[in-house]
């Protein structure tokens, strides 16, 4: 199976749950053994690949700017990507510009998605049984990804991922083992950096670091 056999599913789940004006948004990045595979909770419509008139790539924060910060920080994006990023509006993205930065991302060896790949026009509260309805669909994108570490964002895709309650602050830097067709997966809960989270970015930014080091140490052996 291929990523791509998925996205026909996402877009049925888009018909049910999310905004009837926007698509779906997939993934994007290193698709064959990243080191990191970050899980965030779902796209908006400021992602403008969620566009119908959009004929690029669907891939997660294009046209956006904040995430960018995140990556930046963590030294996963080139200087000169990061400073256009932040220098034109959301809007003057162009497909090959988001070709472009995720080439890059492809390049630093990680993979970006959403637990949920339904976009809603703004940044509601979507409950866990519309999670639940993609649940299985990541575990697929983990198999055929088959990253070294998965980083989940926020208390309730950890939760919903990990099959438990997970509150962030109580298991910073905690790894959690998990299997998924009976090979087992690395886990981490980090606090979700963007929007209300804003205030968290120093600590995902921190936590983050250290699992990258994990990961480099790991290599040693």
């Amino acid at each position: 199976m291929k990523l791509e056999d998925l996205n026909a599913k996402y877009d049925k789940l888009q018909e049910r749950f999310g905004a009837k004006e926007l698509n779906s948004i997939y993934n994007g990045g290193c698709s064959s053994n990243p080191d990191i595979c970050f899980v965030f909770m779902n796209p908006t419509g400021r992602n403008i690949a969620s566009k119908k008139s959009w004929e690029g790539i669907r891939s997660p924060w294009i046209g956006t700017k904040n995430i960018w910060d995140l990556f930046y920080s963590l030294d996963l994006l080139d200087k000169n990507i990061y400073k256009k990023i932040k220098s034109i509006k959301g809007s003057e993205w162009s497909e090959e510009f988001a070709l472009e930065v995720y080439k890059d991302v492809e390049q630093h060896k990680y993979f970006i998605t959403n637990l949920g790949k339904c976009t809603q026009v703004d940044a509601r509260e979507l409950p866990n049984s519309v999670y639940m309805e993609y649940l299985e669909l990541l575990k697929k994108e983990i198999q055929i990804i088959n990253p070294k570490v998965i980083i989940l964002f926020g208390n309730q895709v950890s939760s919903i991922v990990l099959d438990e309650k997970i509150s962030v602050s109580q298991c910073r830097k905690k790894k959690f083992i998990r299997k998924i067709n009976n090979k087992e997966y690395d886990f981490y809960s980090v606090y979700y950096p963007v929007g209300n989270g804003r205030f968290n970015i120093d600590k995902s930014i921190e936590d983050i670091k250290y699992i990258i080091d994990s990961i480099k140490d790991k290599s040693r052996l």
